[in-house]
């Protein structure tokens, strides 16, 4: 099976506790430290196989392939790509079912990583997310006084929560913008300046 490494925990002698998104569920399975390993690393899409133990209760992580992607050895869209996975998991590591939904999403962000600002993917996977948990407000009443926004700028907190700029006193983002991207997914229309601010928002949590 593949499935994309959302984190690491490195225990004893060097031997590793990997949690793994899949299609099918959230697996989380100790890897033995040796020679004949090839290095995995958070945020590698890798194919494997899971063997149960006599001895524990958690399987164990064998027969690994990393999938590599094109832009893996840029450092910096790698340490960003690795920002972004590691959301996933304080996101979803407490989850009971998990949907192939947020394999998909990850998979296919990650195949438009080096295609463009990989924030601008990163967000633009986001808002798909909030939508797809019924999360996503487009309904621009501020989170905070509950009263409409009717300025031409919106502030977002956490979770892309919509404020007035005088509510936060954080910076406003362009209402027509937000709406292309909250109706379409799109950050066409936000500059690189925007862009970073969501990225920044983001990186609170999912």
């Amino acid at each position: 099976m593949q499935g994309f490494i959302l984190n690491l925990n490195k225990v004893k002698d060097e031997d590793l506790i990997v949690t793994i998104i899949s299609r099918e569920n959230l697996d989380t399975l100790y890897r033995f430290y040796g020679a004949r390993h090839g290095v995995i690393n958070l945020g590698f899409k890798i194919d494997y196989e899971k063997e149960a133990s006599s001895k524990s209760t958690i399987y164990r992580l064998k027969d690994v392939i990393h999938i590599g992607f094109k832009w893996i050895n840029d450092y910096k869209l790698l340490r960003v790509w690795q920002d972004f996975c590691a959301l996933f998991y304080k996101h979803l590591k407490d989850a009971e079912e998990l949907d192939e939904f947020y394999f998909e999403l990850l998979d296919s962000a990650s195949k438009n990583w080096g295609r463009q600002n990989p924030k601008r993917v990163a967000v633009e996977s986001y808002i798909k997310l909030l939508r797809y948990e019924g999360r996503l407000h487009k309904e621009f009443e501020c989170f905070l006084c509950s009263a409409p926004i009717v300025e031409d700028e919106i502030s977002l907190i956490r979770a892309f929560l919509p404020t007035h700029k005088g509510c936060t006193h954080t910076f406003g983002i362009k209402k027509d913008a937000l709406l292309e991207l909250f109706e379409n997914d799109s950050t066409l229309f936000l500059s690189d300046e925007e862009i970073e601010r969501l990225w920044y928002i983001l990186l609170e949590g999912l």
